[in-house]
């Protein structure tokens, strides 16, 4: 019997991940000013990549991750700086700006086509 995580797909997860990069775009925007702190950005690629299932991933080399983990914490990586800064802080505060917007179109996105699977589930289930 199908569950009810099988009728929403992968876009749950796309949401939480969503949620999680901006939290961690947030955080970069609100340390630029901060000496030595080091921007990081999530990998959506590969976090939604583990959120689908260990048989999306493929572990090509040992030191890789495994798929069972359940954090996308590892796909956290650090951002390389456009500009060299004297007091090591790598936030570049346009470019986090630009991705922190493109995340909240993103999410937004993903929110209006879960809305829609959810409406059609109710409707389905009312028999309309």
């Amino acid at each position: 019997m199908p569950s009810f995580d099988d009728a929403l797909g992968i876009h749950a997860s796309a949401v939480a991940l969503r949620v999680r990069r901006a939290e961690i775009l947030a955080a970069n925007l609100a340390n630029a000013d901060t000496p030595g702190y080091q921007a990081r950005d999530l990998d959506f690629r590969a976090a939604l990549a583990a959120a689908a299932g260990p048989e999306v991933l493929a572990r090509t080399q040992a030191g890789h991750l495994g798929a069972g983990g359940g954090s996308a914490d590892y796909a956290l990586q650090y951002r390389q700086p456009l500009h060299a800064s004297i007091d090591q802080n790598t936030v570049d505060v346009q470019a986090e700006r630009a991705a922190f917007l493109d995340n909240a179109v993103r999410y937004q996105a993903s929110m209006t086509f879960l809305n829609g699977r959810i409406a059609g589930l109710v409707s389905a289930l009312r028999g309309e």
